[in-house]
């Protein structure tokens, strides 16, 4: 029975408790890695896709856990040159064969759930580390309180990690896009970053947290629908440098003033309108606010 009940867990289809479990929900609801992996594929895939043109070769990065963070790692793979510090065994596995990209693993305990490293060794072995910037995902983002998540180990490691880096960049998928969770991981003034996919016209949450997102100085990258998603044996992202205070943009008529808001539908039109960059998915036009 109690076997029966780790693998339930395991899985996230259930918590256990102090004399017996309970059904996952509300604010600890966290999937297992393979509820996860079957989510929201093609979203991810784009945002794997988009994520891997910031960064150049050389660098040295830290990659959380998560399946979008797998599917990153497994773009990364091209890049020579890179260093990557990663708690996740999934990240680590993509990166294995890879030439030229040396890779560090933390210490700590295994999560099996998310087969992510744990605990005071995970979070010992990054102290004194410094990196160019940090690829985090997690369970729900709010401009209210930033990158949270369901579990309070993960959390600490994801805190520090984000410790260990210049930037912080989000990858997560419109569906987390106004979902609050227990544990905080990143607050929203420490994002540098979000990488996203463009939301449904009719999901006004969504729309409605990017621009509030924005309006706190979140630089947004969209990766557009019709961005032809490639595999492990398509082309290298291409390279580009965002400038200070924002992302790139081509045409900016339809810009607010930084901190100006839009509403829903007028956001969602925006982003719809946003100029596609080559080979690399769409970069959305909110205007950041100014720090």
């Amino acid at each position: 029975m109690r076997r029966d009940v780790r693998a339930l867990e395991a899985e996230g289809l259930l918590d256990r408790r102090h004399g017996g479990a309970v059904l996952p929900g509300g604010f600890t609801r966290e999937s297992g890695f393979p509820q996860k992996s079957h989510l929201a594929t093609a979203e991810k895939t784009a945002i794997a896709d988009l994520a891997a043109g910031f960064v150049e070769e050389g660098e040295a990065v830290v990659v959380g856990a998560g399946t979008t963070t797998q599917e990153l790692a497994r773009r990364l793979a091209r890049i020579p040159g890179l260093t990557v510090v990663t708690n996740s065994l999934l990240v680590a596995q993509a990166l294995a064969h890879a030439n030229r990209v040396e890779v560090v693993m933390t210490g700590g305990t295994l999560r099996g759930s998310n087969y992510a490293l744990v605990g005071s060794g995970a979070e010992q072995s990054l102290q004194g580390l410094r990196v160019s910037r940090a690829f985090l995902s997690g369970s729900g983002l709010t401009a209210e309180r930033g990158l949270s998540t369901s579990n309070m180990l993960s959390a600490s490691v994801d805190r520090a990690l984000v410790q260990a880096a210049a930037e912080v960049v989000v990858l997560a998928d419109h569906s987390k896009l106004g979902t609050d969770t227990m544990f905080q991981t990143v607050p929203t003034d420490v994002i540098t970053r979000l990488v996203t996919d463009e939301p449904p016209p009719n999901d006004e949450r969504a729309v409605t947290e990017l621009q509030a997102l924005a309006d706190q100085g979140v630089q947004i990258a969209v990766a557009g629908p019709e961005q032809p998603v490639g595999g492990e044996s398509g082309p290298p992202a291409p390279r580009r440098h965002p400038r200070h205070g924002g992302e790139r943009r081509r045409g900016d008529d339809s810009v607010p003033l930084p901190g100006q808001r839009r509403t829903p539908q007028a956001a969602a039109s925006a982003m719809r309108a946003a100029t596609a960059l080559p080979d690399q998915g769409r970069v959305a036009d909110l205007a950041p606010r100014r720090r």
